[in-house]
């Protein structure tokens, strides 16, 4: 064969080749191609997935958090109604019977000559504390009618208060707690006469000279037992 007609032959060849390598290598590439798209799909379903995954955890959770504010409104609900409740039952006792009120202060020896209290305002006083009111009310006063410049008169009036206010003669009571403070203005009865002035007059819907009473306590003996509790029932309204 000459040689112009082989080396034709090998430039087609050439080509030829060259042409398959290129036809390869695209072909490579498409593929490779075709597998990235493949993976990204494959990815974006997964992401889809996970996301469709997170909206349904974001549901349950405002579903519950639903769920728990209703059973807090619900106790809420419970709670006023519970309160209402008792502030009624609380309303019907006190119409019923007025509270014995609390003793602030201990019984004090009085300033005075005495050494200590005598036997017929100890009587009157165990009476008080057996919760025998008539009969205490009655030993009291035979007990001023007696002696009406002992220095435990002032306490005897107290007490008389007190056996009428646990009885709910409120009226009655309020004019022995003012006798104390009118009468035995240096006494040491008079701060706890004065709240429990102010307890009666409460009771009896007074409110404002309840309070007026409270105040003038505080003024008056600010560092009293009887002052801070005065301020309990201000600040309680």
């Amino acid at each position: 064969m000459p040689s112009g007609i082989r080396f034709a032959a090998c430039v087609a060849a050439s080509f030829a080749l060259a042409g398959c390598a290129s036809s390869d290598l695209m072909v490579k590439r498409q593929t490779e191609t075709e597998a990235k798209v493949e993976h990204l799909i494959q990815s974006g379903k997964r992401f889809e997935q996970h996301l469709n995954e997170l909206s349904g955890q974001a549901q349950s959770q405002e579903d519950q958090t639903k769920a728990v504010s209703a059973q807090i409104k619900q106790l809420q609900d419970a709670i006023k109604e519970l309160r209402t409740a008792q502030d009624e039952l609380k309303a019907r006792n006190l119409l019923q019977v007025a509270p014995k009120i609390e003793v602030i202060n201990p019984e004090p020896a009085p300033k005075g000559k005495d050494n200590g209290p005598p036997s017929d305002y100890v009587k009157a006083f165990g009476l008080y504390s057996v919760n025998s009111f008539p009969a205490a009310i009655e030993a009291f006063e035979a007990f001023l009618k007696n002696d009406p410049d002992n220095s435990y008169a002032a306490n005897a009036v107290y007490w008389i208060g007190e056996c009428h206010y646990s009885m709910s003669e409120l009226a009655k009571a309020r004019d022995a707690f003012q006798k104390v403070v009118n009468d035995y203005a240096t006494s040491a009865k008079v701060p706890d006469a004065l709240l429990k002035l102010g307890y009666t007059l409460a009771a009896m819907n007074e409110k404002y000279m309840a309070a007026a009473t409270y105040e003038r306590l505080i003024k008056a003996y600010p560092g009293s037992p009887a002052a801070a509790k005065a301020r309990e029932r201000l600040t309680a309204k």
